[in-house]
C-alpha cells in the first residue's frame, strides 16, 4: 500500500516483500487550467507547464549535474527525463504522469549522496490555480509501474497557493542506505537555478 507522505517525513526505500527500492521513479502528473467564458458561456484550456529535475551533490554538498528538460541524461545515465511536457493534461486528469525521472540508484556513481528533486512552473503558473497535481514515487520504469512505494498531493494544500516552486524531496545515502526525505515545501524562486540553490542552502 502506497504511503501518503507528509512535509518533514523520512522514510526508508523498502517495499512491501521487504526488499529496498533500486529503480525509482518520480512521476509528477498535472492538468490544464479551465478558463471560462464572458458571462459564464464557454470554457478553454490554458496549458500549463511544470518541470520536474534533478540535482546530484556530493556528500559535501557540491553540485555535480543537474537533470531537467535541457539534459535529459546524467552522465553516466543513472538518472533519465522523459522530456518536457508543455500543457499538461487537456482533457481532464488521465492517471497517467506528465513527466518521470527515473532514478537508478546502484548505478549512481560513487559520489553521488544526495539527489534532490525539485518542481517549477515554467510559465509562472501559481500552484493554487492548477486543478490537479500529484506527485507519486514507484518502482518501475517510465512506462510501466510495478508497485507504487509513495504518493504526495501537492494541490490540495494550502501552503502552495501563491508559489511557483517548490522542493518535493531528497534521497540521501546514510550508512551506505538510501532514504527519502519527503520536504514538500513551496518556495520564492522563479528559476530552476533560484530553486537549486535554495535546495544547496537549507535542504541538504
Amino acid at each position: 500500500m502506497a504511503i501518503n507522505l507528509q512535509k518533514g517525513q523520512r522514510i526508508n526505500l523498502e517495499k512491501s516483500n521487504g526488499s529496498k527500492l533500486q529503480n525509482v521513479c518520480v512521476g509528477i502528473n498535472w492538468g490544464a487550467i479551465e478558463k471560462k467564458g464572458m458571462f459564464g458561456f464557454g470554457s478553454s484550456k490554458e496549458a500549463v507547464d511544470l518541470d520536474a529535475s534533478c540535482v546530484l551533490y556530493n556528500d559535501s554538498k557540491q553540485l555535480l549535474e543537474v537533470v531537467y528538460f535541457g539534459n535529459l541524461k546524467s552522465k553516466n545515465g543513472s538518472v533519465k527525463h522523459s522530456g518536457d511536457d508543455l500543457t499538461g493534461d487537456m482533457g481532464g486528469d488521465d492517471g497517467l504522469d506528465n513527466e518521470v525521472i527515473t532514478l537508478d540508484l546502484a548505478q549512481l556513481d560513487a559520489n553521488v549522496n544526495y539527489a534532490a528533486f525539485v518542481l517549477n512552473s515554467f510559465r509562472g503558473h501559481d500552484f493554487g490555480t492548477i486543478p490537479f497535481a500529484s506527485i507519486r514515487i514507484y518502482e518501475g520504469t517510465s512506462k510501466r509501474v510495478n508497485e507504487v512505494f509513495a504518493t504526495y498531493d501537492i494541490a490540495n494544500d494550502a501552503a502552495f497557493k501563491g508559489s511557483v516552486s517548490m522542493v518535493m524531496g531528497v534521497f540521501y545515502k546514510k550508512n551506505g542506505e538510501w532514504k527519502f526525505n519527503a520536504i514538500g515545501e513551496p518556495t520564492r524562486d522563479k528559476k530552476l537555478e533560484e530553486t537549486v540553490k535554495t535546495v544547496t542552502q537549507n535542504y541538504l
